[in-house]
């Protein structure tokens, strides 16, 4: 695994693909309805594409008309970190891998119950290990 708190940039782009480089290390976005898992309905787990944290169950992946995938809970409340962002002049809440710092997304209070969210994520962030 890579040190999330490495300034080394070599060793990620050496991992990943151009654009997951983009999203999950610069903090970009892939354009909606284009996303690997955006339609996908197999069972898994949803794993980080950096470092292989478990990040969302396919039970809690719905549908939300985003263009992106989108899950109403994340696996563990271990499993990411939320950071305040005020990038593009909004207020939203970033969603990071807790374990490499990768940025996967983010969440609103739009979502469905039992909880009220919607982690809207990246596809080019995750990795599906179906079941």
């Amino acid at each position: 695994m890579i040190d999330k708190n490495s300034p080394d940039d070599t060793k990620w782009q050496d991992k990943l693909t151009a654009e997951q480089f983009s999203i999950c290390r610069l903090k970009n976005t892939e354009s909606p309805f284009t996303g690997k898992y955006t339609y996908c309905k197999k069972a898994g787990i949803y794993h980080c594409v950096c470092c292989g944290n478990a990040l969302f169950d396919s039970e809690t992946k719905y549908d939300s008309g985003s263009g992106w995938p989108s899950f109403w809970a994340v696996l563990s409340t271990d499993s990411v970190a939320e950071l305040v962002d005020t990038s593009h002049n909004l207020r939203r809440v970033e969603v990071t891998c807790q374990t490499c710092g990768a940025h996967l997304g983010h969440v609103f209070t739009d979502g469905p119950q039992p909880t009220g969210l919607r982690y809207c994520i990246n596809s080019a962030s995750l990795d599906l290990k179906e079941a």
